[in-house]
């Protein structure tokens, strides 16, 4: 891997983190403002959270988009939103059905770059199956924003006989996950700071409607899923093991990370188990139905790299078994390798 570029200083300031979403910043957040406010449901552990509508059983998300650059290798804040927030109905459970969008565009956006953005949302959404049906448009002061920002809200029916959740994560249980990792921050990170990695690094943002709405409908389906979002791979189990109260056993040997992603990561100090993914989705299924649900996701294009990685156990906590035979613990991170990737 060839690299040509003057290497960023990471930067951490109160404003960044509450941009990024970190980790500790975002749990001190819910619990000390929003759960006080607007009760349980503002606390919801999972990426959507559950209604029932008519005695239809039906899931709700929300998400906001700020990522810089704009347009980044393999998508844009469009593709960015549309994929976000279809994956976060997926995880749960659901099917998509319906998405809002919100603009927050700042004084002089050109309107070309609007229409881009616009364009790449409507093709998005044409191809994971959701219409987007609603949406708002407000214009801030030039030099207020980063040129545009988007919300995006979606809807669908649950899918599944019991929705998708941590609680139901079992001993013994095995961990999938969909692909491989951190393509997407590396990709956002190159962009922004003008660095020249050979070959490029591509983000892996897609949705998982395909492989996921197959699962729902053929089985098995799975007990629990998450998308890899912020926190990465790593970030994503510490979570999903304090809410189950299990033990969570990975090896990293087994784990995807493309070449140059990898010396990307290593050349700048970050790794790759806590960088972002936008389509890449660890689940967790009975281990009978483990090699049918890899077969199956293996068929689509989005997870035909799909592999086993770990297990569930009794206890908590994440461990990871490295390519050296030795063991460490992963950590909740405290905030974002890097902020603003989303």
């Amino acid at each position: 891997m060839e690299m040509n570029c003057p290497l960023p200083t990471p930067r951490y300031d109160t404003i960044t983190l509450a941009h990024g979403g970190g980790g500790t910043l975002t749990a001190s957040l819910i619990r000390d403002i929003f759960l006080p406010a607007f009760g349980a449901h503002s606390a919801s552990p999972h990426d959507a959270t559950l209604f029932s509508l008519g005695g239809r059983r039906a899931a709700f998300t929300t998400d906001s988009y700020v990522v810089q650059p704009l347009f980044f290798p393999g998508g844009d804040i469009g593709t960015l939103a549309v994929n976000g927030t279809v994956n976060d109905l997926l995880m749960v459970g659901a099917k998509p059905a319906v998405l809002t969008a919100g603009f927050i565009l700042e004084e002089g956006l050109p309107i070309e770059t609007l229409r881009r953005v616009v364009d790449s949302m409507r093709a998005a959404a044409a191809t994971a199956g959701v219409s987007i049906i609603a949406g708002d448009t407000k214009v801030i002061g030039r030099s207020s924003g980063d040129g545009l920002y988007v919300n995006t809200s979606g809807v669908g029916e649950i899918a599944v006989p019991e929705p998708l959740a941590p609680e139901r994560i079992r001993p013994g249980d095995a961990i999938l996950l969909t692909g491989d990792i951190a393509r997407h921050g590396i990709a956002v990170m190159a962009k922004r700071h003008g660095l020249d990695f050979d070959p490029p690094v591509q983000s892996d943002c897609s949705s998982l409607h395909a492989p996921m709405l197959e699962l729902f409908e053929k089985g098995p389906a799975p007990r629990c899923a998450r998308d890899l979002t912020r926190g990465g791979l790593g970030g994503a189990l510490c979570e999903l093991a304090a809410a189950a109260h299990l033990a969570f056993q990975i090896d990293e040997a087994s784990i995807l990370v493309d070449k140059p992603v990898r010396g990307a990561c290593e050349l700048l100090g970050f790794d790759p188990l806590f960088v972002a993914n936008e389509g890449c989705a660890a689940i967790f299924t009975a281990p009978e139905n483990a090699e049918a649900t890899l077969a199956l996701l293996k068929r689509h294009s989005a997870t035909a790299r799909a592999v086993a990685i770990g297990r569930v156990e009794a206890g908590g906590g994440v461990s990871a078994r490295t390519g050296l035979g030795t063991v460490r613990r992963l950590v909740p991170p405290s905030g974002e390798q890097l902020p603003r990737i989303c």
